[in-house]
């Protein structure tokens, strides 16, 4: 369920921003805070974003086979909470992003936070709720468990 949410509102957002601005038209909304329509064919923080187009499919596998993963994860550990949580979180992003790569050939990323002239590189929903779960995830690793 989560997951579902989190990939219908990346989408969605998505789709707002694409029919409301051009390829790098900015909004400003407050003195740190900026809509974008940027596009990124790479990974994190534009990783490989120029290379010459294997990398869509690369990171497209990559999402596959790590939702595939996650998928086995949930049904594995259904009973732990927060770890399902935080993967379900993950998994949502993830195939938030592949949906643009298959799609589109590159993600949409429109959230632009900047200080000083100094930008935090776009991102979008799916990237925050990826964020969020890989946080989610460190905390579970510190919880006690009973043996």
């Amino acid at each position: 369920m989560i997951s579902t949410v989190v990939i219908a509102l990346d989408l969605f957002t998505k789709h707002l921003v694409q029919s409301a601005l051009v390829y790098g038209e900015h909004i400003t909304i407050t003195s740190f805070f900026n809509l974008v329509l940027a596009y990124n064919a790479g990974a994190a923080f534009s990783f490989l974003s120029d290379a010459s187009g294997w990398q869509r499919w690369f990171f497209s596998g990559i999402a596959a086979g790590a939702s595939v993963l996650i998928v086995y994860l949930l049904r594995k550990h259904a009973a732990e909470k927060l770890f399902c949580i935080a993967l379900s979180l993950i998994l949502g992003g993830a195939l938030g992003n592949l949906w643009d790569r298959i799609t589109l050939g590159h993600v949409v990323d429109f959230l632009d936070f900047h200080i000083s002239g100094y930008h935090w590189p776009a991102f979008n929903v799916a990237d925050s709720a990826i964020f969020i779960g890989a946080m989610l995830l460190i905390v579970e690793s510190f919880r006690h468990k009973e043996e």
